[in-house]
């Protein structure tokens, strides 16, 4: 079974609508926006198969039999009752499924990527009760539990401490929800990154982050099969719905336009986007400005 298609025009432009708006609320709903990621990946979701996913979530939050307490009876209760008994988790081969991405796919399946667990894991605990929050440790997403941990600070005696890092649980739930300790989270990121643990990376990562996170996720596994330049372009179009966004997705738009054959769209693309960059970086604008016009004499 291949991955899933986009649905219609029209339906797509009212998801991208409700994505939008949902975006820009006072407080955006994480799962409400990966589902809408779903429906735009997967003509088959509609908005009764969103609010099936939906009370899926409820149901595994009423599951949980009782407030565990501190952080680590959270960690450890969830990762029981979602990695043990539900049995979600990943492994390697989730990186090539584009529906490890997408949230109503992850439910039905109990495996993806890590962010996307991490999501069914914050939306669990947070419905049960839970304080829980996404950190987003450099190429590993998992989650928090308790008071985010603060950076070191030095005691009388020159000792280096954290002043709440042991309140802070990490539990990764593409492991199951294997709680972690403070060494498996600096092999996490010297392994990603070569550099040590740097406390910032420890904090709550903000919603929209999250999303944009995901849709970065799409994109990269669009860009391993050039056949799937669809994906790209409507992760891109989703990812620049939202309120704050790297400004070099507009010309990432353009090229997957230019490459799609709309080449009067990717040229307006280039040159807007040259518009962008002209104040900071001339010769670059420049640039861009000439890849417009090269789009431009396609169509002759």
């Amino acid at each position: 079974m291949g991955p899933p298609h986009p649905p219609g025009p029209e339906r797509s432009a009212a998801w991208r609508r409700w994505f939008a708006d949902e975006a820009r609320a006072e407080r955006p709903d994480l799962a409400t926006l990966c589902l809408l990621i779903g429906a735009e990946a997967d003509g088959a979701l509609d908005e009764a198969g969103m609010d099936a996913a939906q009370i899926e979530l409820d149901r595994l939050a009423g599951e949980l039999p009782f407030r565990p307490g501190g952080p680590q009876a959270w960690a450890t209760a969830l990762a029981e009752h979602l990695g043990g008994r539900c049995g979600f988790r990943g492994s390697a081969g989730d990186y090539q499924r584009l529906e490890s991405s997408l949230l109503h796919e992850v439910l039905r399946r109990r495996r993806g990527l890590p962010i996307l667990l991490s999501v069914v894991w914050m939306e669990v605990a947070r419905r049960a009760g839970a304080h829980v929050y996404g950190v987003a440790l450099p190429g590993h997403f998992v989650v928090g539990f308790g008071p985010p941990a603060r950076h070191p600070t030095t005691d009388p005696q020159g000792a280096s401490r954290s002043t709440e890092f042991e309140e802070q649980v990490l539990a990764d739930p593409f492991d199951g929800g294997r709680v972690m300790t403070g060494p498996d989270a600096e092999l996490l990121v010297a392994g990603a990154t070569g550099a040590p643990l740097d406390p910032s990376m420890l904090t709550p990562a903000d919603p929209l982050d999250v999303v944009l996170r995901i849709l970065n996720n799409i994109r990269a596994w669009a860009a391993a099969r050039p056949e799937r330049g669809d994906v790209a372009l409507w992760a891109v179009d989703l990812s620049l719905l939202l309120p704050s966004h790297p400004a070099r997705l507009r010309y990432d738009r353009a090229q997957l336009l230019v490459q799609h054959g709309d080449f009067l769209a990717g040229a307006t693309e280039l040159d807007a986007y040259a518009d962008i960059v002209a104040p900071v970086d001339e010769p670059a604008a420049d640039r861009v400005r000439q890849q417009a016009r090269a789009a431009r004499a396609m169509l002759n």
